[in-house]
């Protein structure tokens, strides 16, 4: 099958675009490069020994959508590309709407007017807020989003399912709701690498332990938990890559879907403190990671871990990788990587 991924070079983007090549799919790149870089390009085709088919370009750009279906005979779409750091979204709200919701609208345009079979959107584990019960299943109420971007992957969730249920069958979707991803590919080839500061606190760690930064910050020691960080649950990327496969092959099949458009949690299950990742990094590579304590960021939340069962069960799909791994695996990637 030929898969257009929306936002392809980016981090969990590239890494799926490499998975889906090696399940013997097709993937077709549009990325605008505000977040990343076209020597992702390179990595992807060191592993893969061709480079995949990339179109350069917004998908807020009706013209420039219109000029990639028309090319290309795009059988599904998995749609990553989105502004997604929450502090941002809260210093300009009206940028994150105008592009995450924006860019969904024309995409899911294309795909029914070219007779798009599969989509898979990217969502996010923000969508349930603050949450009332550990670990969080899908039927958790969707809270009012704490941060411009979590509301957006909210009503992009029911503008999916609204289209769905329009299309009668002709499309089938599905929202994956990540949790944490971290991580990069086990060759050290590609992995997360953003442009300027990062937004997320692996990356920012691994450029501390470099060198590349004096310090890393724990925003908040004083949180409810048993070391008074905050509780995420941090999965591979590898893992979450493959999740997207598993979750475009139900799909394509002939299997009857529970729900129209359904919601799945992407997580390991298990939830992990700040201050445990940074020990088990320390502990993984041997470095010691020079940390100061901040006060709490606004739009943090105090624990969040899922209750993974149902994609479990209903696409077999199961995280394999530890948090151990993956750091080792971070790290491999960052002295490899360009200084930043």
């Amino acid at each position: 099958m030929k898969i257009l991924v929306t936002g392809g070079a980016g981090f969990i983007g590239s890494h799926t675009v490499i998975e889906l090549a090696l399940a013997g799919h097709t993937p077709i790149i549009i990325d605008n490069f505000s977040n990343s870089r076209p020597s992702v390009l390179d990595g992807i085709e060191s592993v893969l020994g061709y480079r995949p088919t990339l179109h350069t370009g917004d998908c807020t750009n009706p013209v420039f959508l219109t000029s990639v279906f028309e090319r290309e005979h795009i059988d599904g779409i998995i749609h990553f590309a989105a502004l997604k750091a929450v502090g941002e979204s809260l210093e300009q709200p009206l940028r994150y709407y105008r592009n995450n919701i924006g860019s969904l609208i024309d995409i899911l345009d294309m795909a029914l007017h070219h007779g798009v079979r599969a989509f898979v959107f990217s969502s996010s584990a923000t969508v349930y807020g603050d949450p009332e019960t550990l670990p969080i299943p899908e039927t958790a109420p969707r809270k009012p989003a704490t941060s411009p971007y979590g509301n957006t992957k909210q009503i992009g969730e029911d503008i999916l399912r609204d289209t769905t249920i329009m299309a009668n069958g002709t499309l089938r979707s599905a929202a994956l709701r990540y949790f944490n991803p971290i991580g990069a590919h086990p060759s050290g080839l590609i992995g997360e690498l953003p442009l300027g500061t990062p937004n997320n606190l692996v990356p920012y760690l691994t450029q501390v332990a470099a060198g590349n930064r004096s310090t890393l910050t724990v925003f908040g020691n004083d949180y409810p938990t048993p070391d008074g960080t905050g509780i995420r649950d941090f999965i591979h990327v590898v893992d979450l890559a493959q999740a997207h496969i598993a979750t475009l092959e139900v799909l394509f099949s002939e299997k009857r879907l529970l729900e129209t458009s359904p919601v799945y949690n992407v997580g390991t299950g298990t939830g992990t403190s700040v201050k445990e990742l940074i020990e088990t990094f320390e502990r993984v590579t041997g470095i010691t990671v020079p940390y100061t304590v901040g006060p709490r960021r606004s739009g943090d939340i105090t624990s969040c871990y899922a209750d993974p069962q149902k994609i479990n069960k209903e696409l077999g799909w199961k995280a394999k990788l530890s948090v151990a791994q993956a750091l080792e695996d971070a790290w491999r990637w960052q002295q490899n990587s360009p200084k930043q």
